[in-house]
């Protein structure tokens, strides 16, 4: 699902809010996630999960061309865990032919 399906999904199911306001609203909570994720905050939607910001070590990689070894530095990355509600609706909904990401 991209963003301005999810817009139209949302305008669809809240009828009072028009295209332009469910718009706002995804852009609001997506700008809120995102910067309280920067901050390295943790956001909890209880039923659909937990997404946190873990730290990478540094460490020594490989160049796949060369062989040669190579540091990556250390790294802030995002964690998604989902919820058990979520876990257990995805189990229960099979993906049929692969087309419906």
């Amino acid at each position: 699902m991209t963003r301005s399906e999810l817009v139209e999904a949302l305008a669809e199911r809240l009828g009072h809010l028009n295209l332009r306001d469910a718009d706002a609203a995804v852009k609001v909570l997506l700008e809120t996630m995102s910067h309280s994720l920067s901050q390295g905050k943790r956001i909890e939607i209880r039923g659909f999960g937990s997404f946190t910001v873990n730290q990478r070590a540094p460490r020594l990689g490989r160049n796949p061309r060369s062989g040669e070894s190579v540091a990556i530095p250390p790294k802030r990355v995002i964690h998604f865990k989902p919820g058990k509600g979520l876990r257990e609706s995805v189990d229960a909904h099979p993906v049929r032919d692969g087309s419906d990401s």
